[in-house]
């Protein structure tokens, strides 16, 4: 944190009314960039999936939930880990107590990974959760929406994550993915975004963000995160 500049209550004020209008012209342009995204082209589904879950064998149209629209959250969690990622435990700290107010607008939020069910079911326990977690290992799913990758591919530090042809660290990665269905049952995927993308989606750090310290993680990254179990240990 750099060493702050103290002045009267008549000089904070003017100070915050100017970055204020900076604010508002960020948020103006964050709404318009929200009505672009919602404007993109959407890409058909046709490949069939099996999920493992709670319920059993289902199919990615039972993942709707009965809603028209849902979001994927793609939770770093491989085969043969046995706990998953810190760093997806911290954002799926916001699911919970959201799912319920997603759902009132035809919207269901699910959680998918890679590892087997039970070690899922597992982890949820552990950690308090009651949202829907469901395993695509199985199936193609999380390598085919961008999220997981070869051993092959890691070794050579080469593959399509974010978009672009890079080092994707790990078989798994964490992003988040969108789908929608019409009339007719037809699913299509309108979004997915990966890394920095998925920042907006973790309240924490939205309000870190407004701290004089901030996220205090420089170019460490989120050095800082533990399971909300391991804090203290």
């Amino acid at each position: 944190m750099s060493k702050p500049k103290i002045v009267s209550r008549e000089k904070w004020i003017k100070a915050r009314k100017k970055f204020l209008a900076r604010e508002k012209k960020f948020t103006r342009l964050r709404d318009k960039l929200a009505k672009e995204r919602r404007k993109l082209p959407w890409e058909p589904v046709t490949k069939k999936y099996v999920f493992e879950g709670a319920k059993g064998k289902e199919s990615l149209a039972d993942l709707f939930g009965g809603k028209s629209q849902f979001i994927v959250y793609h939770f770093m969690f491989a085969p043969d880990w046995e706990a998953g990622c810190r760093g997806c435990s911290f954002w799926a700290d916001n699911f919970n107590n959201i799912i319920v107010h997603l759902n009132q607008r035809d919207t269901n939020l699910v959680t998918v990974s890679r590892a087997p069910y039970k070690k899922l079911a597992a982890y949820r326990k552990r950690m308090g959760w009651n949202f829907k977690w469901v395993s695509s290992g199985k199936s193609d799913f999380n390598y085919d929406f961008g999220a997981s990758f070869t051993d092959k591919e890691v070794k050579k530090k080469k593959a399509f994550f974010n978009f672009t042809m890079q080092d994707p660290f790990h078989t798994d990665r964490e992003g988040t993915s969108v789908f929608t269905k019409d009339k007719k049952g037809r699913i299509f995927r309108t979004y997915s975004t990966f890394a920095r993308g998925i920042d907006l989606m973790n309240t924490a750090y939205n309000y870190l963000d407004i701290t004089p310290k901030g996220r205090d993680e420089g170019k460490k990254g989120p050095y800082w995160v533990r399971r909300h179990d391991e804090y203290g240990t």
